[in-house]
């Protein structure tokens, strides 16, 4: 008859297994406890700003192609707010542009306004050039020079306008009102880079020459006020609108009206700013 297998011993040690787990998982927590109570401050700041980067700092952690950055564009609060300090710059450089046309005897021969597109300086033709002339009269370079200075002060984006009145022109220079206003606009623009260190990315040249009048060419005094070469501080709003498309005239090109006069930007040499005048 066969003997009845012995029973097994219970084994009642097992719980000193789990015991010594739990006090080692615990001598490790007293163990980082100590070492945060004495971290190094230069040390931890490293730490946080590593894990600043690990987190993404605000962007969508890089590894696809999509990876897109969701920092919030400015508030309409913050915008209107950079809106009015350049307002109110605006209102300063005219000023000082005001002034500076009053002791140099030229107020006569100018006008400044504020409008939608920023600081508008007009200057008649005959301040600068002579009748049919497109080369900046030399007697009169030192005082454009100086204005381009002025008006450089704020930094924004300049456009030259050139505009003649409706009278047919037709010389050994120009067979049109266009040529003329373009040149006028190219040769003021060339003299503000080279003279007076407006960067040349930031100006554009235009010339449109009867079709923006501002007063009615059927007076002298209309057409007079017509001839003129307007200098333009471009608000960064109106700046904005350029450079999303909206105006046919982008910075840095030379135009006839609505049409540019080649594809050279005069931004990346000054030398490609078109001198259309024959000297």
């Amino acid at each position: 008859m066969k003997k009845k297998k012995e029973e097994e011993h219970e084994n009642s040690e097992r719980w000193l297994l789990s015991y010594s787990d739990f006090m080692t998982l615990l001598m490790i927590l007293f163990v980082v406890l100590y070492a945060m109570s004495n971290v190094d401050k230069s040390k931890f700041s490293q730490l946080s700003q590593s894990m600043s980067i690990a987190m993404g700092n605000g962007k969508i952690l890089q590894g696809g192609e999509n990876a897109v950055n969701i920092t919030p564009t400015s508030s309409p609060e913050s915008s209107a707010s950079q809106a009015a300090t350049e307002s109110s710059k605006m209102e300063d450089l005219k000023q000082k542009v005001d002034s500076y046309l009053q002791k140099n005897g030229m107020k006569d021969s100018a006008n400044t306004e504020i409008d939608e597109r920023g600081l508008v300086v007009s200057l008649k033709d005959t301040l600068f050039f002579d009748t049919g002339r497109a080369e900046v009269k030399a007697d009169s370079q030192a005082k454009l020079i100086e204005l381009g200075k002025i008006l450089n002060q704020l930094g924004n984006s300049m456009r030259i306008e050139g505009h003649t009145d409706n009278v047919p022109i037709h010389n050994e220079q120009f067979n049109s009102n266009w040529q003329l206003s373009v040149s006028r606009a190219a040769n003021v623009t060339e003299l503000l880079i080279s003279s007076s260190n407006v960067d040349a990315h930031k100006l554009s040249a235009v010339g449109y020459g009867e079709y923006r009048p501002i007063l009615d060419n059927s007076t002298e005094e209309g057409r007079a006020r017509n001839r003129r070469v307007d200098i333009i501080i471009v608000s960064s709003k109106y700046n904005k609108i350029e450079n999303n498309g909206i105006s046919s005239n982008p910075i840095g090109n030379v135009n006839i009206g609505d049409k540019p006069i080649g594809d050279k930007p005069i931004g990346d040499n000054p030398a490609n700013v078109p001198n259309i005048s024959t000297k």
